[in-house]
């Protein structure tokens, strides 16, 4: 067993906490300041949550990258590692080159996915998600891998991503993990070199599907997890994928822009457009202007969300399907239009551009099919809450009642969220017919989430 870092323990009781006086340091404050320190010292986005905190100090985890030794020691003081209970183990100077090089096991348990990425953009894989890997019980795994191992993967990823569209959310969440924990074993055996880029894709953007259903469901740290995953295997040194890459950090952004985090939203948006030209395509660059976007607009900068809109509309229009991975196809003219209707709804409820975004929800609504019925669902949402607020409480609410007939078919804690905001914007017009049957009909079906 670990021995407990007393050390940082200590460090933490003499450390305050920065929101109330008196009270020491907790381990989520901890996290918090150690990652705000990372980003704005080192540029660096890095996956240090409570969890991880937790980790050192029950010292599971003694001797943290050279970054995050520095940020802790910034955030609690200490002029030497040793002074938090850092200490070198016996294997933390040796470098892995490629995940065949690994045991399997010990690969997981460490997080070694760091060392076969580049320095600069080194991402480590959550020990949390490790555990469940290694926990598991896996099928049995091939000798090597093969052209048709690799295709059951992106098979996999295909159809959970469509359950997941469809709104089957909490439904699939653990067959879902049970898939990706043995997909994750293929990449600790044999591998021909030609297969190998393939490979990271193809466990990746499962990892991405895992993960935007754990966001879907409200597990927000096991989606954090997921898609670090996901970016790992898209950052793989020698095998860069820069659209698998901008599809996960898309992704990320959107999490914490509804985690009410929007500056590290923009800040995930704007890394993923460098060189965003040469690297990506048009609908790759629109679905990132779109996030960007998003994520201005939860930040009030008005000027430069219309700005964004704008490039994600130019972008857009140049769309080319026969350049596109296979896992845009997702973002056509409905989700676009839905995605830039989210951005301008937060414009349109506080009094500028709301008929512009009440045409592009609605034309989000009207295009999006069955098999996107989580996707229009929310957009109906959006759009009879900003009509709630900005036009006819009665047309809010014949709105309101078309998009209750959409959730009812889709399990999403998103939308469910989106629900309860829709009851809060009709609530001041109760004696307009119909509003409390609709507030009515909303909590009923939330109970059955």
């Amino acid at each position: 067993m670990p021995e407990p870092n007393a050390e940082l323990a200590q460090a933490m009781r003499n450390t305050k906490s920065p929101n109330d006086t008196g009270e020491d340091l907790t381990t989520r404050e901890l996290a918090d300041l150690v990652r705000a320190w990372l980003r704005h010292h080192r540029n660096i986005n890095a996956p240090v949550y409570e969890r991880y905190v937790c980790k050192l100090l029950r010292g599971e985890i003694r001797w943290p990258n050279d970054d995050y030794r520095a940020a802790f020691r910034a955030v609690l003081g200490a002029s030497t590692d040793s002074a938090l209970g850092f200490r070198r183990t016996r294997r933390s100077g040796r470098s892995v080159n490629t995940v065949a090089e690994v045991n399997r096991k010990q690969f997981l348990k460490c997080a070694a996915a760091v060392a076969v990425l580049p320095a600069a953009a080194a991402t480590p894989i959550p020990v949390e998600l490790a555990d469940l890997a290694v926990s598991a019980r896996p099928a049995p795994l091939p000798d090597c891998v093969s052209e048709k191992d690799i295709s059951g993967v992106r098979k996999l990823a295909k159809v959970y991503g469509s359950l997941d569209h469809e709104g089957s959310g909490s439904l699939i969440r653990d067959a879902l993990n049970a898939q990706l924990t043995s997909s994750l074993g293929l990449l600790f055996v044999k591998c021909p070199d030609r297969l190998k880029a393939e490979l990271y894709e193809a466990v990746g953007f499962l990892a991405h599907t895992a993960a935007f259903n754990a966001f879907d469901s409200y597990e927000f740290d096991d989606a954090r997890d997921r898609f670090k995953i996901a970016q790992a295997c898209a950052e793989v040194e020698g095998y860069w994928n820069w659209h698998l890459r901008a599809k996960v950090l898309s992704s990320r952004a959107r999490l914490e822009i509804w985690c009410n985090d929007p500056d590290e939203g923009l800040t995930l948006t704007e890394l993923a457009l460098v060189r965003a030209r040469d690297r990506l395509t048009a609908r790759e660059r629109a679905m990132l202007h779109s996030a960007r976007a998003r994520a201005l607009a939860k930040l009030g900068r008005v000027e430069e969300t219309m700005a964004a809109i704008g490039m994600a509309d130019t972008e857009f229009s140049h769309a080319d399907p026969r350049v596109d991975p296979p896992w845009m196809a997702y973002y056509d003219r409905a989700q676009h239009d839905g995605d830039t209707g989210h951005a301008l709804w937060d414009l349109g409820v506080n009094g500028t551009f709301a008929e512009q975004a009440r045409r592009r929800l609605a034309d989000a609504v009207a295009g999006h099919s069955d098999a996107f019925a989580r996707s229009r669902a929310i957009s109906g949402i959006k759009l009879a809450s900003l009509v709630a607020v900005t036009g006819d409480p009665a047309e809010a609410v014949s709105l309101g009642f078309r998009a209750l007939d959409d959730f009812s078919a889709v399990r999403s804690r998103r939308a469910s969220n989106d629900l309860l905001e829709l009851s809060a914007f009709v609530r001041p017009h109760l004696a307009i017919n119909g509003v409390a049957e609709l507030r009515t009909r909303v909590n009923g079906m939330l109970a059955l989430q």
